[in-house]
């Protein structure tokens, strides 16, 4: 499974932005899609998955953006959606997708997920 990140940029604070991540090979309406990020020099961090459809498309949210940003997934293109609303200098990272099958438990963790994107940079001003 291949997935390329986009959708990043240069914003200020209190715009909204959406990234997308376009799947390619593999099963991808199986697949639990998750995004995460990273801020310079800050360990990698959940953002946001969506179960595949054994999962019912549950969503799940790590504390940092959640009640700012919904994930969404289209299985007719391959992609998977992270809309983040209010954004404020904090969410300052590279954003990456991620895919695999982690248990419910470990939706949330990285080591959970195969298969990663190459990251897209979203950068906030203050």
């Amino acid at each position: 499974v291949q997935l390329q990140a986009s959708g990043g940029g240069l914003v200020q604070a209190g715009d909204s932005l959406r990234l997308f991540c376009v799947a390619s090979g593999g099963s991808f309406r199986s697949y639990t899609m998750g995004w995460f990020r990273q801020a310079p020099g800050k360990e990698r961090e959940f953002v946001a998955a969506i179960r595949g459809s054994g999962g019912g498309g549950s969503t799940y949210y790590g504390g940092p953006v959640k009640g700012r940003s919904t994930i969404s997934r289209d299985n007719a293109n391959n992609t998977v959606y992270l809309q983040m609303n209010s954004l404020k200098f904090e969410d300052t990272a590279v954003y990456y997708c991620a895919a695999g099958h982690p248990i419910l438990s470990a939706t949330g963790t990285q080591r959970a997920y195969r298969y990663w994107g190459q990251g897209t940079q979203v950068t906030v001003s203050s």
